[in-house]
């Protein structure tokens, strides 16, 4: 009896090994040499990971996947930068869902208050429609634009320990959320979180009180102290090594979890869904996939916001790329201290085609950080858009037995 059950979990620990090729895309950049060469010969350098899911469907249209990695290492650190912010989208929208509160939705008025040192306040938003700050404006302008201020709210409306729970809950186990951005947020800081309240017009729909989480959420890493200096707050140069040790962690393999179980719910048992209305979904789909210059509310100038500004994999931030028509990336991307992260899935409604792409890159010659010297333009974002027009191109090639339905991701852009 020992012995069967021993080879049933051979078994089972052998079909799931397979479910991840560490050899295609290996293989991929190097029959590329012309794109990819430069990345090839430097990879410790350029601290590159891929993870590339493919979906295939079955007759009722239900997909299933097979996916495929090159050098992740969940414990080999990079900073997530915004790619963190998808996350508390979905979480946002859950508590509301999950708190039950009559009146209570993510279109309400959200006031934020302080009560902590450094904390702010926010008591109206120019850019919405209505003049008021809310949960669904804030997402609108994360995934639009990746708004800082707007991550930062929602991060104090879920709690910290709120969270990193929910990144536990649903398998997220490699990664921790700790601290808003862009403000220098850590120590104390971070583990406080503001007092808010949200009103349906002038009535109180609920008060949420300031919150404390005391945990810490350690993690096994390595390359956390990097690089032979760095700028402080203060703009000096400090010529020692920079520490990334008490900063967001958020794995590739983490944000591709994430990525596939918003966008394919259908294909995880009901307990392991977010618990998400057929509104969150359409709110969350429209902005990942949407144009910054597509948007009233909020609005962009086309000169600081360009339609794929968001769009690393396939269009690498390119001012003048040519938009195909039929193609729709909905993602979340990143980019600080030298790293460019993009965690997408691709449409292509034309020809069927669908996949998950999620990538980091690093480039940082000088070896400074916080200096804002880094080689974006001539190594990441090309490197970037390589890559998504090769896995695009493969794509198109590789034989379906059963094309997709993708009519779920067809949305309507005209309204904000």
């Amino acid at each position: 009896m020992k012995k069967a059950i021993f080879y049933l979990l051979l078994f089972i620990s052998t079909q799931t090994m397979a479910q991840t090729d560490t050899v295609f895309l290996r293989q991929l950049l190097e029959s590329k040499p012309d794109l990819f060469s430069g990345i090839l010969k430097h990879p410790n350098k350029n601290e590159v990971q891929i993870m590339y899911t493919q979906v295939n469907r079955d007759k009722n249209n239900k997909p299933s996947f097979k996916s495929f990695s090159y050098r992740i290492d969940p414990t080999h650190y990079f900073y997530p930068a915004s790619t963190v912010k998808l996350a508390a989208v979905i979480f946002a929208l859950e508590k509301i869902n999950e708190l039950k509160i009559p009146g209570l939705t993510a279109n309400c008025s959200m006031i934020t208050d302080s009560a902590f040192k450094g904390q702010t306040k926010v008591t109206a938003d120019e850019s919405a429609a209505s003049g008021k700050p809310s949960i669904a404006h804030y997402i609108k302008k994360i995934l639009l634009t990746s708004d800082n201020d707007a991550y930062n709210r929602l991060f104090e409306f879920i709690g910290r320990a709120e969270i990193n729970a929910k990144l536990k809950k649903y398998g997220m186990t490699e990664s921790r959320i700790l601290n808003r951005l862009a403000i220098g947020d850590s120590g104390e800081s971070e583990k406080n979180t503001n007092p808010i309240r949200f009103y349906e017009g002038d009535r109180l729909v609920y008060n949420q009180p300031a919150q404390y989480d005391p945990k810490s959420y350690p993690l096994a890493l390595t390359h956390l102290i990097v690089g032979i200096g760095y700028m402080d707050s203060k703009e000096q140069l400090v010529n020692k090594p920079y520490s990334f040790e008490h900063k967001n962690v958020f794995t590739i393999k983490d944000q591709q979890s994430l990525m596939m179980r918003l966008m394919m719910p259908e294909a995880y048992p009901v307990k392991e869904r977010f618990k998400l209305s057929a509104d969150d979904y359409q709110l969350i789909y429209t902005y990942m996939s949407k144009f910054p210059t597509e948007s009233n509310y909020p609005k962009y100038d086309p000169k600081e916001f360009w339609p794929t500004y968001a769009k690393m994999l396939f269009y690498g931030r390119d001012k003048n790329a040519v938009i195909a028509p039929h193609i729709r990336i909905f993602d979340k991307y990143g980019d600080s201290y030298g790293f460019i992260i993009d965690n997408s899935y691709f449409v292509d409604f034309k020809n069927g085609v669908e996949f998950f792409l999620t990538a980091v890159i690093q480039s940082n010659e000088d070896g400074i950080y916080n200096d804002g010297k880094y080689e974006y333009e001539t190594v990441c974002y090309p490197f970037m858009k390589n890559l998504g027009r090769s896995i695009y191109e493969y794509e198109l090639s590789r034989k379906k037995k059963q094309l997709p339905n993708l009519s779920k991701y067809v949305m309507d852009y005209t309204k904000d």
